[in-house]
């Protein structure tokens, strides 16, 4: 099989599909790797690593997609690589398409097949290719809301961690998934006085052990979370419910009870995000404010450590590319239903029943 690797074209996205590590793995199974030059710059991978690891460099994005079997990306594609799309063609990446209709409808009018990172699941629900990513993400929402809850930076000047005589700020986290575990993990590392609010009353006894009574944990309601607003300095939005939209926790007027320059990092801005008030930002200009809130709802949170992003993510999906490669997209399908999962469009169909409920659209189930 030929897989391509194509730069990424989104605003300040840094990461790449493949590290030269993974491209050894699968010349030396017997494929053939293209990877557009300049395309691991970003996360300080050189065209002579990859090279070295028996990858063929090619000068156009155009050619990669032209040429590949599949294509491993990273970030979903956007409209200069719509031309590129074509039938037959197996997209390996991060998709997120319950809020994108427009993309969704791309893809299926090329009949591209599209494998989601997000939504290959194993048997007991846990989510392998979105979890390096969830880790990075959860992590980086304390880092970036303590910066912004700096008066300079437009925040209330809480800093998260007090100092002796001075209550630390208060952090609330909305779910209980991999990026809350990795945000309640740096907060209370920091100090911080920490809320957990989820609906999984059994995850949330695992936390509460985990974290020997430092966490704060309460089953999630309107209630429980209109009065964590009064409390929080910052805000993570962690929900999620794989392939489909993100539910709407906190509403504008919910806004209201919540002290002027707090935080809201929304990390599920990936499938819509958590807050009414959300919408998606760049690296470049990460933040907005609303009601005197400052909502920081960066879609490719990860994207500015790439280099740990890169390689943490090439580690989960280098084995399912593998087994694609080796197998053939059919077969591997029927070889491994947590892989078969991550089917989202297959031949101008849309496979995802949680995608399909979100855009209001029919959908069909996989056979193979």
């Amino acid at each position: 099989m030929i897989i391509g690797v194509p730069k990424e074209i989104k605003e300040k996205e840094f990461r790449v599909g493949i590290v030269p590590s993974g491209v050894k793995a699968l010349v030396q199974a017997g494929h053939a790797v293209l990877i557009e030059q300049g395309a691991g710059e970003g996360s300080g991978i050189t065209d002579e690593q990859y090279s070295s690891a028996g990858a063929n460099l090619i000068a156009s994005a155009a050619e990669v997609w032209a040429k590949a079997n599949l294509v491993m990306k990273v970030k979903e594609p956007l409209p200069p690589e719509y031309p590129l799309l074509r039938p037959g063609l197996i997209l390996y990446t991060y998709l997120h398409l319950a809020p994108l209709p427009e993309l969704t409808q791309v893809l299926l009018d090329a009949k591209v097949t599209g494998v989601a990172y997000e939504t290959v699941q194993l048997d007991n629900g846990f989510l392998p290719l979105l979890a390096p990513m969830s880790q990075v993400a959860g992590r980086m929402a304390i880092q970036v809301g303590a910066h912004f809850l700096e008066k300079e930076a437009g925040g209330s000047g809480v800093l998260l961690a007090g100092v002796p005589g001075v209550a630390p700020g208060h952090v609330t986290i909305l779910g209980s998934g991999t990026v809350a575990t990795n945000a309640a993990q740096m907060a209370i590392g920091l100090g911080a006085e920490v809320t957990m609010l989820g609906r999984n009353l059994r995850r949330l006894a695992e936390l509460d052990d985990l974290f020997r009574g430092r966490l704060i944990t309460l089953a999630s309601s309107q209630h429980t979370i209109e009065k964590e607003l009064g409390r929080a300095d910052l805000v993570v939005g962690a929900v999620l419910t794989p392939g489909a939209r993100a539910p709407k926790l906190i509403s504008r007027k919910m806004l209201g009870v919540m002290r002027p320059g707090s935080v809201i990092v929304d990390v599920a801005i990936d499938q819509g995000g958590c807050t009414e008030t959300s919408h998606p930002t760049y690296h470049s200009a990460p933040v907005y404010m609303v009601d005197n809130i400052i909502h920081y709802c960066v879609a490719n949170m990860p994207g500015a450590v790439p280099r740990t992003s890169t390689f943490a993510l090439t580690n989960a999906t280098l084995p399912y590319c593998l087994a694609m490669a080796a197998n053939g997209f059919e077969k591997a399908m029927r070889e491994d239903r947590c892989l078969q999962r991550g089917v989202n469009v297959y031949q101008g169909k849309l496979c995802r029943r949680e995608v399909a409920e979100s855009q209001g659209r029919e959908w069909s189930e996989m056979s193979f």
